[in-house]
């Protein structure tokens, strides 16, 4: 599989498919690459789609920027992302994933084909009034409250219990759970920006430019703000469709994988 030096970090990445259309898939936080296979898979008649491990992630090497950077990781995640792009591609995010393919779709529209968000979690997206979003940023008060504290392992804990695949903490493996609470660092930097926005990716007038079809999906089962997130982002898109996933939470591509590859192929059909 290839690996190799991308915009400062060392980045594996693999491929799905052999179709003509150049894609690109962006995981989540603390996911990997692969977690997009049974989504893309059957797509590969389509779209020849590159997903590449974040750093930190799956095989890439560790994230080596500096934590109390607002939205470093989502910069560098960003970047890394666009150094795949040589013509326009059908761009696919997932959770943060999502948001940083909204930040490149805002900031080069006529880089993108089409655009899949599955579950963004750009909260800057919402008013600060409303009371779902109050709920969550009260979450993330306690979480960075748990930062400051050094409390990682508790951290880490209540951010898989939330954002995981509903697995309970105790049956992952030590390892695991060591990987989570030493990654949680950077989740901090990456949820900061989920909600301080400091790329300013929910600027007015920015998401109004993406003229590319965009579907937005989300689960029934997901956290309250995520259908909110989705609408609100909806209503300032040009060209977009909404779907919710029956009897699905937020790993919707791990967990709703034929759902995922059907949503994406339809919204591929309309570019």
């Amino acid at each position: 599989m290839p690996r190799d030096q991308r915009q400062g970090a060392e980045v594996f990445w693999q491929s799905f498919g052999q179709g003509e259309r150049p894609a690109i898939a962006i995981h989540c936080t603390l996911g990997s690459s692969n977690l997009w296979a049974k989504a893309l898979i059957p797509l590969g008649q389509q779209i020849h789609a590159v997903a590449f491990d974040q750093p930190s992630h799956g095989q890439s090497a560790p994230w080596r920027g500096d934590a109390s950077e607002p939205g470093g990781f989502q910069t560098q995640v960003t970047r890394i992302a666009a150094s795949f792009i040589e013509r326009p591609v059908d761009l696919i995010g997932h959770s943060f994933g999502a948001s940083v393919a909204l930040r490149i779709a805002v900031g080069a529209p006529e880089a993108v084909r089409s655009l899949t968000l599955i579950e963004p979690v750009l909260f800057a997206a919402l008013p600060e009034n409303d009371p779902d979003w109050q709920d969550l940023r009260a979450k993330q008060d306690h979480f960075e409250q748990l930062m400051e504290a050094g409390d990682y392992e508790p951290a880490a804990r209540g951010f898989m219990r939330d954002w995981g695949t509903g697995q309970p903490w105790d049956s992952y493996s030590e390892t695991q759970r060591e990987r989570f609470t030493a990654c949680m660092p950077m989740v901090e930097n990456i949820s900061r920006a989920n909600f301080e926005d400091p790329a300013r990716i929910a600027r007015p007038d920015g998401i109004e430019q993406i003229d590319a079809p965009a579907m937005i999906i989300h689960g029934d089962r997901s956290p309250a703000t995520m259908p909110k997130v989705a609408e609100a982002i909806a209503a300032r898109l040009p060209d977009v469709g909404v779907a919710c996933v029956e009897g699905a939470g937020h790993m919707l591509p791990a967990t709703h994988p034929e759902q995922c590859a059907s949503l994406i192929a339809a919204n591929l059909e309309r570019s």
